[in-house]
């Protein structure tokens, strides 16, 4: 038995029948990731835990004691004294920490190239970006060298990552995991969650992560895993699908294997409605003005005097939005520029509230493409934000949104997205479940025999 390759729900059932012991588990994986780590670059720190459920963290949440880097300079040396509220509620299941992943530096980016630390590789071709912001711990979940990971998502940064190394990766409503001990990017926009190898085994990671926290005001809820319900099945369920996300800038491939991922919710019972969104064209204008603005103002902090370090040891992306932050911001332009995006996001709001009054979720792709090339898009910063443009209304809006594996184009991953109202995870879980276990490609691994003979 190859025991990385097991789903956390399988890891579970193994280890509670005493098929192999918590060390021999952590061995295997310690192991794993020390082979694939200088190939792929997933993790800045890495190490050895001997007991408990290793697990990655994205090296944006601080961990007691454990380096904390934010893939940023300025925080090279950083080893916070606490532990993030979605750590310490980890840690109180039983999970140990193999590591701190990769990611764009203050996770701002798409790709992974951002990092101070290097890029990370997509497992399934090295030649190819594994998406970003939450590269690494992508990357480490489809690489087997994690059992599952945390993400940050601001504008799709667990989505469009999980889509494009073929894993699940679950955003959350807007308040329902806490922030408490997230180093921040923009704050109205950030949310914590589960990249992992199943729909279910992103349930019960969820249930584990959300729920109130007096440390957090903006928190509020709870979720707890239900099997029987997010394993009942979809049909009679309404499934919403916007012509604009199928159609102008979608890869004609990655939109094949979309409209088979719809014809399979189908045949399962679901009904296909159409919806519109027409605010959704001014998303990406409004995005990048309110995220970088709140940048601006979180990053304010890092002047050499807290945290060491000088400002500019900022790479260039990040100068680039605090840049763009500070003028969106500034006199004279806030009206024109910030309180319209604010009010382009209230309408982005309330398209979804009358959408969903017509349909229990939406699906769209992830990402307009699949895994681009390292290096074709790190110049061109506008080319990069366009590949959010099916992710960042989630954000705006604070509504839960998942990717599932939906197959391949040119040989990548393709990612299905699904997004639900406020509050909505068992119903996007139970539609993601169902379409999961009716296809392959949830079982679908990277060949990483060649790389490791290399190494």
């Amino acid at each position: 038995m190859d025991i990385t390759s097991l789903t956390l729900t399988q890891t579970l059932n193994n280890l509670k029948n005493k098929v192999f012991s918590e060390e021999e588990l952590n061995k295997a994986y310690v192991e794993r990731a020390k082979a694939l780590n200088p190939a792929l670059n997933v993790y800045i720190s890495l190490l050895e835990p001997y007991k408990g459920l290793p697990m990655a963290i994205k090296d944006v949440l601080v961990t007691k004691d454990i380096r904390t880097t934010a893939g940023s300079k300025i925080l090279e040396d950083f080893v916070p004294p606490y532990d993030a509220t979605a750590v310490d509620k980890l840690l109180a299941n039983n999970i140990s920490i193999i590591g701190k992943t990769n990611c764009d530096e203050f996770a701002m980016g798409s790709s992974g190239e951002n990092s101070a630390y290097g890029d990370t590789k997509n497992p399934w071709n090295p030649d190819k970006v594994p998406g970003g912001s939450s590269s690494g711990s992508a990357a480490g979940v489809a690489a087997d060298t994690c059992l599952f990971a945390l993400g940050t998502d601001t504008g799709g940064s667990i989505r469009q990552p999980a889509s494009l190394c073929g894993v699940v990766g679950l955003k959350s409503t807007y308040g329902l995991v806490s922030r408490w001990g997230l180093i921040a990017y923009g704050s109205s926009l950030d949310t914590i969650g589960p990249i992992t190898k199943s729909v279910e085994d992103a349930s019960i990671v969820l249930s584990w992560i959300a729920g109130e926290d007096n440390k957090d005001s903006t928190c509020s809820g709870s979720y707890k895993h239900n099997e029987d319900k997010i394993k009942k099945g979809i049909k009679g369920l309404k499934v919403g699908v916007t012509k604009a996300h199928m159609g102008e800038g979608l890869d004609e491939g990655v939109r094949r294997t979309i409209q088979t991922a719809l014809n399979k919710l189908e045949d399962l019972g679901a009904n296909l409605v159409e919806v519109d969104l027409p605010h959704s064209k001014y998303a990406l204008a409004a995005y990048y003005i309110l995220a970088t603005s709140e940048a601006s103002s979180n990053l304010a902090r890092y002047d050499g005097i807290r945290f060491g370090g000088e400002r500019e040891l900022f790479g260039d992306e990040v100068k680039r939005r605090i840049m763009l932050g500070t003028f969106s911001l500034s006199v004279g332009y806030y009206d024109d520029y910030f309180a319209k995006a604010a009010k382009v996001r209230r309408l982005i709001n309330q398209d979804f509230q009358k959408a969903f009054e017509k349909c229990d979720v939406i699906a769209s792709p992830t990402s307009p493409i699949v895994a681009w090339d390292r290096g074709a898009k790190i110049d061109d910063p506008l080319a990069m934000y366009l590949l959010d443009i099916y992710t960042i209304t989630a954000n705006l809006a604070g509504i839960p949104g998942i990717s599932v594996p939906a197959g391949f184009s040119e040989k990548l991953p393709v990612g299905l997205q699904l997004l639900g109202p406020h509050w909505s995870e068992e119903t996007l879980l139970r539609v993601a479940y169902n379409y999961e276990q009716e296809t392959e490609w949830h079982m679908a691994k990277p060949d990483l025999q060649n790389l490791m003979s290399k190494i």
